[in-house]
């Protein structure tokens, strides 16, 4: 979808880009990290080792809503989720 709008909206100078983000804990998400147990394990398959909170979307949130910062950026899809896309073994 990111892709598609880039072409549409392109001639408009709308930028369109889309932050996929990994383990985040948020009320919807919390259920997944009721125990110390959960959140151990799932700290150990993130490389960065620490489930990540809202606030820390904030700096790219703000670098792709710059227009100083992100003038040319369109298309783009970035990755925000403390490593666990990565796909290593642990």
């Amino acid at each position: 979808m990111t892709k598609a709008l880039v072409g549409e909206l392109g001639d408009v100078r709308i930028r369109i880009n889309c932050i996929v983000s990994g383990p985040f804990h948020t009320p919807a998400t919390a259920y997944k990290f009721e125990t110390e147990e959960q959140r151990a394990e799932l700290k150990r398959l993130i490389p960065l080792h620490f489930i990540g909170k809202p606030s820390d979307l904030d700096g790219t949130i703000l670098y792709l809503a710059s227009n100083k910062a992100s003038p040319y950026l369109t298309g783009s899809v970035i990755t925000v989720d403390g490593g666990i896309s990565w796909g290593g073994a642990r």
